[in-house]
């Protein structure tokens, strides 16, 4: 009897906000990529204050940016142990002039872009860290996302 795996996967988008959780989400999804020889997109969402901050001229783009990019190669790292590729992105999670704007809509657009299979991201946290973008993106992102999704 031939068992086929009906589920096919090229690309797994992993959107991350620099929390714990979200970097324990890339390696759900490198490691589902790496199942179904599939890519990842790492999708860096930024949150409100952030987007407030470097709107004002607050907060230094520059050194957003260098937070970023240290996270996204730290996350890197992870898909050594495998033979996945993957590519990054970074988002606004929010707008002052788009009120529809918000996390779960960002991560649904991205997997649109990317033509992900695939989402792995961290689930509703219990606390209200401000740095944890993705805790109420979510249930949305469960609710409305037209591919399989994986909530850790």
């Amino acid at each position: 009897m031939d068992v086929s795996d009906p589920l096919t996967v090229d690309t797994v988008l992993a959107p991350v906000d620099g929390s714990e959780d979200s970097a324990t989400a890339v390696e759900y999804a490198v490691a589902i990529a790496d199942r179904y020889d599939a890519t990842v997109h790492v999708l860096f969402v930024l949150g409100r204050e952030v987007v407030h901050g470097m709107d004002s001229g607050v907060v230094s783009e520059t050194d957003v940016a260098e937070n970023t990019q240290g996270f996204l190669e730290e996350v890197a790292g992870v898909t050594d142990a495998y033979d996945v590729s993957f590519s990054m992105s970074t988002a606004h999670g929010f707008s002052s002039s788009v009120k529809t704007r918000h996390p779960g809509s960002v991560v649904l657009d991205a997997a649109e872009s990317v033509d992900a299979d695939f989402i792995v991201l961290p689930r509703e946290s219990v606390t209200d860290a401000p740095t944890e973008v993705l805790e109420k993106a979510a249930e949305y992102v469960l609710s409305y996302a037209s591919q399989p999704v994986l909530s850790v």
